[in-house]
């Protein structure tokens, strides 16, 4: 094809430039969510380069399919060893530091593995966003099911040391418009700790062992990080994760947040729970209220108080500082 007939496909909406010399369906790009847009123009700024980049940070981040809050960068990020310090192009954004121990190969592009993409995107971004990664990350390495374990998880019937949850509950959720292909195996935080010892990062290395030894495989959503996130930024007692319930409604029932010392259950409430789609299947949208309701109920004869919140609450500091006020959790 010509340069010319490129340009006319374009403007007649059958072909989207990404970057010069390469090209997508605009139909494609019109259907794809913010994270899918942003792979593209990775794979797209990978595919127009001169040499062969090694990609890193969010730009590794988006193509291991880890999950982000906010947005993602404008430009792409490189690992550059042997530059003489960070620089900043047009389209791209490369990273001085050690040569990366393991680079992998996704989708025809070179990347920093996922321990040092992880590391990288911890001491270089918000603690937010470095423990939204992690806790994704870390799930991936010890998925939920029945006999799962965790020092963190507690058992209320019995205060125990275990927590189980049965993969695929009604309550956890993905948003399918924000998924991405993977090849995510997930890591340990003894990986994150020898590999931050390994890149020694000359910025952001406490705000990277704070991120390790903040993130949880038990936050069963990037809500619910945004959650406890802002529980402890905000100085609020930071709450037992994923705590089991027994002999509700004939089974035994898991709880997101739960304060022991004042008997009070928290939960994110995401949309996709009660919305069309994958998470709620071929049950009926009325039906699922009402068994959360009667979840609900059964849960807070157990308790003193029960509260829920969803995204736009807990994005805003102020707002959920009040509400989590005025809701009676404690101070840490």
């Amino acid at each position: 094809m010509t340069s010319d007939t490129l340009r006319g496909l374009c403007r007649s909406g059958v072909l989207h430039g990404i970057r010069r010399g390469v090209y997508v369906t605009a139909e494609r790009w019109r259907a794809a969510g913010v994270d899918e847009r942003y792979r593209l123009l990775v794979r797209a700024t990978a595919l127009a380069a001169g040499r062969i980049p090694v990609l890193s940070h969010q730009s590794a981040a988006v193509l291991h399919g880890l999950p982000i809050i906010g947005g993602w960068p404008a430009t792409v990020h490189t690992s550059t060893p042997d530059a003489s310090g960070g620089n900043t192009a047009r389209s791209t954004t490369g990273h001085r530091g050690p040569v990366p121990g393991k680079v992998q190969t996704i989708d025809g592009c070179q990347v920093t593995s996922l321990a040092r993409t992880l590391v990288d995107v911890a001491a270089s971004s918000s603690f937010l966003v470095g423990v939204t990664m992690m806790d994704h990350a870390l799930r991936v390495a010890q998925p939920w099911d029945g006999r799962a374990r965790s020092e963190h998880g507690i058992d209320v019937g019995q205060h125990s040391d275990g927590r189980g949850r049965p993969t695929g509950a009604a309550s956890r959720e993905v948003d399918p418009t924000r998924a991405v292909p993977t090849m995510l195996s997930g890591v340990t935080k003894e990986d994150l700790y020898r590999e931050l010892d390994a890149v020694n990062p000359r910025t952001g290395r406490r705000r990277a062992e704070q991120a390790i030894a903040f993130a949880s495989p038990l936050a069963a959503n990037p809500g619910e990080t945004l959650s406890r996130v802002r529980i402890f930024e905000l100085g609020f007692e930071v709450p037992e994760l994923q705590v089991r319930f027994p002999d509700i409604l004939g089974g035994d029932v898991w709880v997101d947040f739960f304060w022991r010392r004042v008997r009070k259950i928290g939960e994110f409430d995401g949309f996709l729970k009660y919305g069309s789609g994958p998470v709620l299947g071929d049950r009926d949208p009325s039906a699922v209220v009402w068994a959360e309701k009667q979840r609900e109920d059964a849960l807070r004869a157990r308790v003193n108080s029960f509260d829920r919140w969803g995204w736009e609450l807990a994005f805003s500091p102020p707002r959920f500082f009040a509400f989590l006020t005025e809701r009676g959790v404690p101070r840490a």
